[in-house]
């Protein structure tokens, strides 16, 4: 039984809007940037968040790997656009950032559109 493409487009937008808040998670952590060992070594290897966001994107390209090779292209690539809607969610939960209704409608859209194409 084959794994519907919308199943695997939210896994996968998932993974990359999870990989898109650790990485934030991980830029308020670092240091300015700079060329320095102290930098580098300390304020991004050391950084947890900033290796969840590595692993994230990692399973969310070996994903998307499996969708386009066994997915018409044409349906795979708009399904992208759910990490949007993840997105939106993730900067109210985790950033507790203000979302007009304007910006919802906008996600809503954006959903209408993924079931049309996953069709």
């Amino acid at each position: 039984m084959a794994i519907p493409l919308i199943l695997l487009a939210i896994i996968q937008s998932l993974l990359l809007a999870g990989g898109q808040v650790f990485l934030k998670f991980a830029l308020q952590r670092m240091d300015s940037f700079s060329w320095t060992w102290h930098f580098w070594g300390g304020s991004i290897f050391a950084n947890w968040q900033f290796a969840l966001c590595g692993l994230c994107y990692g399973a969310s390209t070996v994903l998307w790997f499996y969708i386009i090779k066994h997915f018409p292209f044409s349906q795979a690539y708009p399904m992208v656009s759910l990490s949007y809607v993840f997105g939106m969610i993730a900067a109210i939960v985790f950033f507790h950032e203000d979302v007009s209704i304007i910006k919802w409608a906008g996600v809503l859209l954006i959903m209408a559109g993924c079931y049309l194409i996953a069709k």
